[in-house]
């Protein structure tokens, strides 16, 4: 597992994992679907594990084509030692290529979850979190999201029924005129999934879902439950200004209740004040 985690840092630090935003342009994604796709029986089947890592790939390397990444190896092994934790509890413990963590060098606090599992947190919200629980948290609410796919479901019923029919006609699959049309209709895809999850925010049900969820992964792998409740208290009292996390993540009266409801409740136990003290000597 370390060398698996290892890995993925090397990968993320050399942004070979989301290919650079040059690397991973969306005639690539076209051609890679041009070239896998399997016959298409109907139109009207979902995303596979496949397509969903491709469009996650290309979300990730928008993102980072406006936010540079954090490159302090210690931070991005500890994030991705604490995100790996809780993503094995979680009811996906495993994608298609693997879930990968990375830090962005903004002091913006927030979080986002691309589909297939690369998965990127701010220096912000990092700082904003009080100890590791706090910090598995956040991780284990984006792990939700995956799990749910709440980022690739965003995409247009219609566009990816679009997206499938192209990729059944013959002229698709002989390379002809129908693949300028597929890159269009991914870059359509793509903007449908960026948008949700980097300028509108997830639906106050995918919210509740993806929290719940996260109290469970928590208590699962360990960590206090009842961690996700008090950060999100602590951002609601900072919400003052609609940016970053109290945008796209906004921890409402109603969901923090609801949160309050189903967590339970417990003391801190011995590993807990490890942990803290393991965060406290990396935090930056």
């Amino acid at each position: 597992m370390r060398r698996r985690i290892l890995l993925g840092v090397c990968l993320v630090a050399a942004l070979g994992l989301v290919g650079g935003c040059a690397g991973m342009d969306y005639t690539s994604v076209a051609n890679i679907a041009l070239k896998t796709a399997p016959k298409v029986a109907a139109a009207s089947r979902p995303i596979n594990d496949s397509e969903e890592y491709y469009v996650g790939r290309a979300v990730a390397a928008r993102i980072l084509s406006a936010n540079r990444l954090y490159t302090d190896p210690q931070l991005t092994l500890y994030v991705n030692e604490v995100g790996e934790t809780v993503a094995r509890k979680s009811p996906m413990p495993n994608t298609y290529k693997g879930y990968h963590f990375a830090v962005l060098d903004t002091s913006e606090p927030n979080a986002f979850a691309c589909p297939g599992g690369i998965i990127f947190v701010t220096k912000g919200l990092v700082l904003m979190c009080g100890n590791e629980d706090e910090l598995a948290a956040v991780l284990a609410h984006e792990v939700a999201h995956v799990a749910n796919k709440d980022g690739i479901n965003s995409i247009s019923k219609a566009r990816w029924t679009e997206v499938l029919t192209t990729l059944g006609t013959e002229t698709a699959k002989q390379y002809g005129g129908a693949g300028g049309q597929l890159v269009t209709l991914f870059e359509g895809s793509i903007d449908d999934v960026f948008k949700t999850i980097v300028v509108n925010g997830y639906s106050r049900g995918a919210e509740e879902a993806a929290d719940a969820q996260a109290v469970k992964t928590l208590q699962k792998a360990g960590y206090d439950p009842a961690a996700l409740e008090a950060l999100l208290t602590k951002m609601a009292s900072k919400s003052g200004g609609a940016t970053g996390i109290y945008k796209t993540h906004p921890p409402t009266a109603d969901r923090l209740a609801k949160l309050k409801s189903e967590t339970p409740k417990g003391t801190p136990g011995k590993m807990e004040e490890v942990r803290t003290k393991r965060f406290q000597s990396i935090k930056m």
